[in-house]
């Protein structure tokens, strides 16, 4: 049908945009019925304050129809990356501490963590290959330590064995509660002896290629040697943190890139051979290269200020699933830089720890560490196509340790007390509102956001289409004040308000009343100018609908008539819906509004025309073919008209 009408309307001589007649229209189908049955929301909050600690609250039904406020449009036929989980690590420290409980409060911690239906049902756990500055040892090791001047090229010492006391039985007790659960594996430092300094803090890897191939040969006996004992291993990388030159008395090793791509194609053939579920993951390390990183660069090497896309363009490419970034520099949108460069390779988030200040109180930690995380991480991270979501230490006690070197202010998703009990604390909540709903294999799917990771205090949101055909919405609100929003799906929406800072997600099960009967039609390459500000013009139609000043077109005067956004969408498409949405910058919305179409971009013709009432116009034009589409205002007001968004669906 789609074929014949583009064939019928290119056919037609009119310059004027073609409207498709209603029989035509009526062809791409309609709404639910009226005895279709309501679909109900359930729902899920935590607040800073600790007063809702992802309590579950009474579910809000889905209605016919939309809101005037900001609205959250969710559109399952958009989708990204698939999820393969969301969780921490079983650090040395973690299984310390949580080994010292007795055993019916480690049960009901570990139950609390891993069991999918009475805990938070974690995922996926990143495990260090010997020590980090996370041991609960007295001296830091790998599984093959050698006395100073001897080396072991056979690794005939190589042993797990320090692991089978603790780590390995939490693992396989991880394991049981949630037989969905990934592993992934990451050294801090090869054994001593393969290293300059002969020391596993700092220092490289000797340049010698018995060096590299003992040191792939090393990993891959971890690899095995953790399946034997029950615990595959479903990602490696190579080191962690490889531009960490000057690592503070804990495991680190400089690893240039050229040295990574070496090891990477040392390990790669190995890796296929004796475990082909194991991805290699490269990088392991900051979203942005830190001033520090780069200023201890020995003189006269690169910083490589690029990592990743030096080691995706090398030879050890074919070897590497994707990349692996870490929180404690830049920002999540360089995940989305690299995906773009390198689309056919993943984006996994493998470490971010919460911390505290000196003279922070447990309530300031809570509320901190919960707002920053439920932004940049739970939110931040997953809109910028990362698999996983992984925080650092599982479990700590209430010093932040033990630890031997490194960092002394980190937390954990629990807490273990001195009484012998255990605290859920921030991490717990920011990862749960994901482990908890989003299984591993969904799919993230298009939802529109207002918040940003740096902090403008309105809506953000990311969604998922899980394995059985449910959605999770998982929502934070920025602001300390409430805030309400709209969640619109299928031509129904509920209205919602959120405690200042809270985060909360959303769940719904698959249903026919929910279908979308739409499509949004992709604009990238469309063009746009404005009768004012034209230079921001094409923010509009940049897929983003952030209400910040840097991503919306605004009038910059009081509304009037006759203010304009008009695009060009550089060909002809066909359409019927045109919504225009002025995002959470409340009352920006137009008081009176029309839509005019062209072909020619000289004969117009108005679509639509309405009254404004809220933040989200949509505007349905009947099945239209037309190159360009302009927006104009039709009344008078003093608040800035602004588009953050310009969405045409057919």
């Amino acid at each position: 049908m789609r074929r014949n009408l583009l064939r019928i309307a290119v056919a037609t001589a009119a310059s004027g945009a073609l409207l498709i007649p209603a029989a035509a229209a009526q062809a791409t189908g309609g709404r639910p019925g009226h005895g279709d049955p309501t679909v109900q929301a359930q729902v899920w909050v935590t607040t800073p304050d600790r007063a809702e600690l992802l309590h579950q609250r009474a579910p809000v039904a889905f209605a016919a129809g939309s809101s005037d406020l900001a609205t959250i449009v969710v559109d399952p036929d958009q989708t990204f990356q698939t999820m393969d989980g969301f969780g921490a690590s079983i650090t040395d420290s973690s299984a310390s501490v949580l080994s010292a409980l007795s055993p019916a409060e480690r049960d009901k911690a570990m139950t609390s963590l891993f069991d999918p239906r009475q805990g938070i049902g974690v995922s996926f756990l990143r495990q260090p290959v010997g020590s980090s500055d996370f041991t609960a040892a007295a001296e830091h090791w790998t599984y093959d330590d050698m006395p100073a001047g001897q080396t072991d090229l056979p690794l005939a010492h190589f042993s797990v064995a320090h692991d089978e006391a603790q780590i390995l039985p939490l693992l396989r007790q991880a394991k049981r509660l949630n037989p969905q659960l990934s592993v992934m594996a990451t050294p801090w430092s090869p054994p001593a002896w393969m290293k300059t300094g002969d020391s596993l803090v700092g220092g490289r890897l000797k340049d010698d290629p018995a060096i590299y191939d003992a040191y792939a040969r090393y990993l891959v006996a971890f690899v095995q040697a953790y399946a034997r004992a029950g615990v595959p291993i479903d990602f490696l990388s190579v080191q962690n943190e490889p531009q960490n030159r000057t690592p503070d008395a804990y495991p680190g090793t400089d690893m240039p890139v050229a040295q990574e791509v070496k090891v990477i194609e040392a390990l790669g053939p190995m890796l296929k051979k004796a475990s082909p579920r194991t991805k290699i993951l490269a990088y392991d390390h900051n979203w942005q290269t830190h001033p520090n990183d780069v200023a201890k660069t020995p003189p006269g090497e690169d910083p490589a200020t690029d990592y990743p896309y030096q080691v995706l363009a090398s030879p050890a490419a074919k070897w590497v699933a994707g990349t692996a970034y870490h929180c404690y520099y830049g920002d999540p949108s360089a995940q989305t830089a690299l995906h773009d460069a390198y689309p056919t390779k993943g984006i996994w988030f493998t470490e971010c720890s919460g911390s505290h200040g000196a003279t922070d109180t447990p309530e300031q930690t809570f509320r901190g560490t919960l707002t920053w995380h439920a932004r940049t991480i739970t939110i931040g991270t997953t809109r910028n196509w990362a698999k996983t979501t992984t925080n650092w230490n599982i479990a700590l006690n209430e010093d932040g340790g033990p630890h031997l070197g490194g960092c002394s202010t980190c937390t954990g998703l629990l807490t273990v007390l001195a009484d012998g009990t255990t605290r859920t604390d921030a991490e717990y909540y920011t990862i749960g509102h994901l482990s908890k709903f989003v299984k591993p294999g969904a799919q993230r799917i298009a939802s529109t956001s207002f918040g940003t990771t740096g902090w403008n205090g309105q809506i953000m949101d990311v969604a998922f289409r899980n394995p059985d055909g449910s959605t999770a919405l998982v929502v934070h609100n920025e602001n300390d004040d409430p805030r309400s929003f709209a969640v619109a799906l299928g031509g129904q929406s509920f209205e919602y308000t959120l405690p200042g800072g809270s985060l909360a997600t959303f769940t719904w099960p698959a249903s026919r009343v929910l279908r979308d009967r739409t499509t949004e039609l992709d604009l990238s390459g469309a063009t746009a100018t404005a009768s004012s500000n034209p230079t921001d013009a094409g923010l509009a139609v940049d897929g983003d609908p952030t209400s910040d000043a840097s991503t919306r077109w605004s009038s910059g005067t009081g509304q009037a008539p006759g203010q304009y956004l008009q695009v060009d969408l550089g060909r002809p498409k066909l359409f019927r819906q045109v919504a225009i949405d002025s995002g959470d910058s409340t009352g920006d919305y137009a008081r009176g509004w029309q839509v005019d179409v062209s072909l020619d971009g000289t004969h117009w013709r108005t679509a639509a025309s309405g009254s404004g009432t809220g933040q989200l116009t949509t505007a349905d034009v009947g099945v239209t073919l037309a190159r360009y589409v302009k927006v104009s205002s039709t009344a008078t007001a003093g608040n800035w008209w602004s588009i953050a968004d310009l969405r045409l669906y057919r």
